[in-house]
């Protein structure tokens, strides 16, 4: 995170007192635990649903949606900062859709998903963080018209695109929503191929099945590290010391985007969802990549905040 933050311009805009500060991020995903970068110098997990398990306490028996939201709102207080999310200071709502393999059921998503529009009011949720997907690449697919709907509720919602690139048409499902944001991994080339030094492009990349050009915008998502659960295995050798480990994807290009658009919803509360992605698009660097495979280009935080509003257009 110390890298990636330089790299999206975060920094400045931390240092000018952003904080995303009573901005509610909810995070679909394998549950989050509650760890010292949530938990203090005050709770930050503000409420916990558990479609899998039923319990009441957070808890992540996974890692990755730990990681996920230490990357959105990890204050880094077990690495003196240095491994610190975007939004450090935003409230944390875990809703637990994926059980201990990381995997589930679409009900379970979707329940989770109507469970955030009822919950909005109370948490004052105005992100959702879905680092999650199916390879279902059909905008019948009741997952898009559910996060269309929370999209239309006012809850702006970043999916990760997914991680089943270079080919075109492999944006995951629900990301191939023409609403909501999809994000895209920079610096993808991560691993060589077995049969020969060939790089594998893992991202994600459109067009989707009806034109629509997928990504959105890119972040950074290769060897990102960022919050350990307590409960997975110390052995892995992701990890990097008792509080923190590395994962690479979409996954972890997702929660960047969802903590900047909390720092902005902070300076701007009273943003559309429309109006944030329209924001969104102006502030990305192009990388002078296919569209299809970097889409406006890779977000930069501090210009984010820095321009004048704009309004989407009805």
């Amino acid at each position: 995170m110390d890298t990636a933050r330089k790299t999206v311009n975060a920094n400045i805009v931390q240092e000018n007192g952003y904080t995303g500060k009573g901005i509610g991020i909810a995070i679909l995903d394998t549950g989050i635990c509650p760890i010292k970068d949530f938990l203090y110098p005050k709770n930050r997990i503000i409420a916990f649903k558990d479609f899998i398990n039923n319990k009441t306490k957070p808890y992540d028996d996974n890692g990755h949606g730990t990681h996920v939201a230490g990357i959105a709102g990890g204050n880094g207080i077990n690495s003196n900062g240095k491994y610190r999310g975007i939004a450090t200071n935003c409230n944390l709502i875990g809703v637990k859709v994926l059980n201990s393999d990381g995997t589930g059921n679409a009900s379970d998503v979707l329940a989770g998903l109507q469970w955030i529009v009822d919950n909005k009011e109370r948490y004052n949720i105005k992100v959702a963080n879905l680092s999650i997907g199916t390879n279902n690449t059909s905008s019948n697919d009741p997952l898009v018209k559910a996060v269309e709907n929370m999209w239309d509720s006012g809850i702006v919602i970043t999916i990760a695109a997914g991680n089943d690139g270079p080919k075109n048409h492999t944006i995951s499902s629900p990301a191939i929503s023409k609403k909501v944001i999809t994000i895209g991994a920079s610096d993808d080339n991560i691993t060589a191929n077995i049969w020969g030094n060939n790089l594998i492009n893992f991202s994600g990349r459109g067009p989707t099945l009806e034109c629509v050009v997928k990504p959105d915008v890119l972040a950074p998502g290769v060897n990102v590290i960022s919050c350990l659960s307590n409960n997975i295995s110390k052995q892995s050798n992701e990890i990097v010391d008792k509080n923190y480990f590395s994962l690479s994807g979409t996954s972890m290009s997702t929660p960047i985007v969802s903590g900047a658009i909390a720092l902005l919803l902070e300076k701007y509360n009273h943003l559309k969802p429309d109006d944030v992605k329209l924001m969104l698009k102006k502030c990305c660097k192009n990388l002078h990549l296919p569209k299809n495979q970097q889409g406006w280009g890779l977000i930069d935080i501090y210009k984010l905040l820095s321009q004048e509003v704009c309004y989407a257009r009805k």
